[in-house]
């Protein structure tokens, strides 16, 4: 795949800055925000409307978060820090990282079915 894209998009291989992957939320297209990444020379990627499984976050992490605390039920904030606390320990060694290494073949995916959603 990094052949074909190296082929084909060159500038996003050949990088010396990094490349950002916004969502459309507001934060990310507000003016000043775009204002303030033009100001930097700094690149973001366009993600389609509405694609959580194309964002880091959203795919990898809440779900296994999500699912973490199906059924629990907490009655102070304290517990629900625990229970974040308890949730980043039991991950295993390159959960994080493993993540962020699948994005590469969902945007792939995502191309192939022209932009439309899939999970």
């Amino acid at each position: 795949m990094m052949e074909k894209l190296a082929a084909k998009q060159p500038r996003l291989v050949n990088r010396s800055t990094p490349l950002l992957l916004h969502d459309n939320a507001r934060p990310h297209t507000a003016q000043q925000t775009a204002t303030k990444l033009e100001e930097l020379q700094l690149e973001c990627l366009r993600h389609p409307p509405y694609s959580p499984d194309l964002a880091p976050t959203n795919h990898h992490f809440f779900r296994n978060l999500d699912n973490f605390l199906q059924g629990k039920k907490f009655n102070a904030d304290g517990a629900v820090q625990i229970a974040f606390t308890d949730l980043i320990d039991s991950r295993p060694t390159g959960f994080f990282s493993k993540g962020i290494n699948e994005l590469p073949m969902r945007w792939q995916k995502c191309i192939e079915n022209n932009g439309s959603y899939f999970d």
